[in-house]
């Protein structure tokens, strides 16, 4: 958990080396990778199709896409310093090991799980149960 990244791991270098907000002339929008999906922990496109959620997170990146990552970061998108040590996930092999991870909300507790390079986001879970990063439920 006090475990340095390659990015850096504490959060006042989260966005180093991703695109400037000041900057929207050369702003460098956020871009999403599938190429390190995981479908034998998560769910799959077929799953979130047959459940509706595969358009609504289509809706979502496109919506991400048009800003740059410090634009996207809040309440709906994190980007987090190292491995959640609580998830119900493993972190997977494919995936580097000092991966920064972070999470995009879809609809009540669905979310993509991946890892940052620069600004693009690599998907590695489609969470169909916030299993990445376990909370409590709010308001039940």
């Amino acid at each position: 958990m006090g475990q340095k990244n390659r990015y850096g791991g504490a959060a006042k270098n989260r966005f180093e080396g991703m695109a400037d907000v000041a900057t929207p002339s050369r702003a460098r929008h956020l871009s999403f990778n599938f190429k390190d999906l995981d479908p034998s922990q998560s769910k799959t496109f077929l799953d979130w199709e047959a459940r509706g959620w595969l358009a609504k997170a289509c809706e979502r990146m496109k919506g991400y896409s048009s800003q740059t990552v410090p634009q996207c970061y809040g309440k709906k998108f994190k980007i987090y310093d190292s491995w959640p040590g609580h998830s119900k996930f493993k972190p997977p092999r494919h995936v580097i090991e000092d991966a920064q991870w972070a999470s995009m909300h879809i609809q009540g507790q669905q979310c993509l799980g991946g890892h940052m390079i620069g600004d693009v986001f690599y998907v590695v879970f489609l969470d169909e149960e916030h299993d990445l990063w376990p909370t409590e439920l709010k308001h039940t």
